[in-house]
C-alpha cells in the first residue's frame, strides 16, 4: 500500500457516490452483464457499509444490455431504439445489482433521474429528500440516467455527468469515476509511451483540460472530457473526486489499498459549498419574518421551525430561496424554503406537529432546514 494522505484515502469517506461505466459492466461482445465483477463490487460497496459509509451507485449499461436483447445489433440506433433498449436494459440493471448486493442483505433503491431534476431547483429538492431518506433507512440507491423519457438525443458521457450532479445534490464528501484507465494522463497513454499519471489535481486549469483525450472504441462514452466535466461540478460543490481503474476485480477495495489514481481535491467542503451557493448564486425572490426566538435558534445552529415565523412576503415556490429577516426588516440570513409561500402563511406561528392537519399532508418538520440556510 502507498502512503497516502488523509484527503486520498476511500476510507475517509463519509458519503460516497461510485459511477460504474458500460465498458466495466456489460461485455463488449455479448452484452450481458458482467455478474463477476458486479459480486466483486458488490463485496466493496458492502465493506464500505459494515465502515458506516453511506453508498450511492449511478450506474451506466441499460442501453447496452438491452439493444442485445431486442436484436438492436447495429452500429448507430434512432433515439427510440435507444429509449426502447434502455427500458428493457434497466430492468435487467436493477435485478443484477438487486440480486448481488442482496448476498450481502442489502436493499436496493432504484432512481432515475435526468439533468433536469438535479438543476431545476424544486425536483432538485425533492429528489435529495428521497436520496437522504432513503440512505437513512440504509438502502443503496442504484441511480441511472432517465433514457427512456429523454426529449432529445441521448448525450455522450451524461453518467460522469449526472454522476457529480448527484453528488453535488446530496452534499456528498467522495465521487469515484471507475473508468477504464486508472487517472489523468499528461497524453494519451494509448498512443504515448511516455505520459506520466497525475496523482493529484487542486484545479481544473487549461493545461488540465489539454490533456483529456477521445472516448474509447466500444460502448464506452465518456472519455476523459466528460470525467473532467464532472471533476469541475465536483469540486465547486466541495466534493472530492478520484478517477480510478475499474476494470480490475474489488476496484474500490483497490482504491482504498492505494492503487494508482487520480484525485481531485477540492478547496472546500459539501456543507461549506452548498451554503456557498445558497448565499451567492440565488436570488430570492420572498422574505421570511422571524421572531426573536427563532433568530436565537438560528445562531445557534438551528433549523426554521414554523413556530418562529411571523410573516411570510412574495409568492415563492417549494426550494426557492427567500431572505430570511428580523422583526425590523433587517436580512439575517436565506435559504431555501420547503414549503411555497402559500402552505407557509398557513403554518407559520404553529407547532411542526400541527402542519399535517393544517395542509392535509405531511411535510417537513422545518419550514428552512439548517443545511439549506446560510446566516448573513
Amino acid at each position: 500500500m502507498t502512503d497516502q494522505g488523509r484527503s486520498q484515502r476511500l476510507d475517509t469517506a463519509r458519503r460516497l457516490v461510485i459511477k460504474i461505466g458500460s465498458a466495466l459492466l456489460v461485455d463488449d461482445e455479448t452484452g450481458a452483464i458482467r455478474r463477476n465483477w458486479l459480486d466483486a463490487l458488490g463485496d466493496d460497496v458492502a465493506a464500505a457499509r459494515a465502515r458506516d459509509q453511506e453508498v450511492i451507485l449511478v450506474s451506466s449499461g441499460a442501453i447496452a444490455v438491452g439493444r442485445r436483447h431486442l436484436g438492436l445489433t447495429g452500429a448507430g440506433l434512432r433515439l427510440e431504439e435507444k429509449q426502447a433498449a434502455a427500458a428493457t436494459g434497466q430492468i435487467r440493471l436493477a435485478h443484477a445489482y438487486q440480486e448481488s448486493l442482496a448476498r450481502h442483505g442489502i436493499t436496493v433503491a432504484q432512481i432515475l433521474l435526468t439533468l433536469d431534476d438535479t438543476e431545476e431547483r424544486r425536483r432538485h429538492l425533492n429528489a435529495r429528500s428521497t436520496l437522504g431518506t432513503l440512505l437513512r433507512l440504509g438502502t443503496v440507491p442504484v441511480i441511472n440516467e432517465n433514457d427512456t423519457v429523454a426529449t432529445s438525443e441521448i448525450r455522450f458521457g451524461d453518467n460522469d455527468r449526472l454522476a457529480a450532479r448527484v453528488a453535488a445534490m446530496i452534499s456528498a464528501d467522495t465521487l469515484v469515476l471507475l473508468s477504464d484507465i486508472d487517472g489523468l494522463y499528461t497524453a494519451d497513454p494509448r498512443r504515448d509511451s511516455a505520459a506520466r499519471l497525475i496523482p493529484e489535481v487542486t484545479e481544473i486549469t487549461p493545461e488540465i483540460e489539454a490533456m483529456a483525450g477521445q472516448a474509447p472504441p466500444g460502448y464506452s462514452s465518456g472519455g476523459m472530457v466528460t470525467k473532467l466535466t464532472a471533476a469541475r461540478i465536483a469540486l465547486g460543490a466541495g466534493c472530492r473526486m478520484v478517477i480510478a481503474d475499474g476494470r480490475r476485480m474489488n476496484p474500490l477495495a483497490a482504491v482504498a489499498g492505494g492503487e494508482p489514481a487520480t484525485w481531485f481535491l477540492p478547496s472546500a467542503n459539501p456543507l461549506t459549498a452548498r451554503k456557498r451557493w445558497i448565499a451567492g448564486a440565488l436570488g430570492p425572490v420572498g422574505r421570511i419574518t422571524v421572531d426573536a426566538g427563532a433568530l436565537k435558534a438560528l445562531r445557534a445552529g438551528g433549523s426554521l421551525l414554523p413556530a418562529g415565523v411571523t410573516k411570510i412576503e412574495g409568492a415563492f415556490q417549494r426550494g426557492d430561496a427567500v431572505l430570511i429577516v428580523d422583526t425590523a426588516g433587517r436580512e439575517v440570513g436565506r435559504g431555501l424554503s420547503a414549503y411555497s409561500a402559500a402552505d407557509a402563511r398557513t403554518i407559520r406561528g404553529h407547532k411542526s406537529r400541527e402542519i399535517e392537519t393544517l395542509l392535509g399532508y405531511r411535510g417537513r418538520d422545518e419550514m428552512i432546514h439548517r443545511d439549506d440556510l446560510v446566516l448573513s
